[in-house]
């Protein structure tokens, strides 16, 4: 069925989730048929009465689930194939979502990254994305402007594919660029601006942690070897060296080379980490292998499919 589904996750945010209905109800008029789904995750301050009363159906959580657990239920109720999330805190302009869709006709996912000229980014916040945004740019291999922008646009079928990998929490954006990254999937970064929020903000500075962890489990799911090899490697630079310090160190104390030849050289230390390099390099290996053999059949983009059916 043509038409679009816009998804709003919404927990305590009665102070602007109507606004961002309405802001939203008027950007996507002229567009067809599109639904406004809000998924009053647990709210406690008549979050879902405020969407309702301003035009959205609303789903309701009897208990806080979490964000990607809001935009999970979301995403299998929408009604079309085409989603749009924005957050319910008024920090994404709705009049970005045209263009997060014009631009999803060319590619997988169309993602609103906060690089515009204005960015309401707190000052706290930005060493740890920065540092985040090194590491999923180490692991994808590829510029990532902004690896968990709220405002996205997609195909349903895209996020059913990595339905069993969405966590419940605030990494599932980060879960979905990452994976469609690394599967070699078209991933296109708009530059938007993004405002101060209305309200308090639900994310705790332990959240950053949590990142952390969630790259470096998908790196180990999509691209092994970019966490198992420079392990390996340190292990194996430490055992080389501490053996050729063995070796010196045996060579200077021995008066011949009948008591070189008789005295033990290579320490434990040496052989351990000596070991312990070739053996996570050869876990990486056993782990790249499976990624591969576990990996989608088609690795084909949406976007190319889409182009070469209507080229047919």
């Amino acid at each position: 069925m043509q038409g679009i589904s816009v998804v709003i996750p919404a927990y305590n945010e009665h102070l602007s989730v109507a606004g961002v209905v309405r802001d939203v109800k008027e950007q996507t008029s002229g567009l067809g048929t599109v639904e406004l789904l809000v998924i009053d995750d647990g709210s406690s301050d008549g979050t879902g009465t405020a969407a309702e009363d301003a035009g959205a159906r609303v789903i309701t959580h009897q208990s806080n689930l979490g964000y990607g657990a809001a935009l999970k239920t979301g995403i299998r109720a929408a009604r079309f194939d085409t989603v749009v999330i924005i957050d319910a805190d008024g920090t994404y302009p709705a009049s970005d979502i045209r263009e997060v869709l014009a631009a999803l006709e060319t590619c997988d996912m169309a993602v609103g990254a906060r690089t515009g000229e204005e960015v309401a980014m707190p000052f706290a916040r930005r060493p740890a994305k920065w540092l985040l945004r090194r590491l999923a740019q180490y692991i994808t291999g590829m510029e990532v402007p902004d690896f968990n922008s709220g405002l996205r646009a997609f195909r349903r079928e895209l996020v059913m594919r990595y339905y069993h990998l969405l966590p419940e929490g605030f990494s599932f954006t980060t879960t979905i660029t990452l994976a469609c990254l690394c599967d070699g999937l078209r991933v296109e970064f708009l530059p938007i601006n993004y405002r101060v929020r209305i309200g308090k903000s639900k994310l705790a500075a332990r959240s950053f942690f949590s990142f952390v962890g969630l790259v470096l489990r998908l790196s180990t799911l999509f691209r092994p070897l970019k966490v198992y090899m420079p392990v390996a490697a340190g292990c194996f630079s430490v055992g080389l060296l501490k053996l050729v310090y063995d070796v010196v160190v045996a060579l200077s104390i021995a008066s011949s080379a009948r008591d070189f030849a008789i005295q033990e050289v290579v320490s434990v230390t040496s052989v351990i980490f000596l070991l312990a390099g070739l053996q996570i390099a050869l876990v990486g290996l056993l782990a790249e292998a499976m990624a591969r053999r576990w990996a989608p059949h088609s690795l084909k983009s949406f976007g190319d499919v889409r182009k070469r059916d209507e080229g047919d």
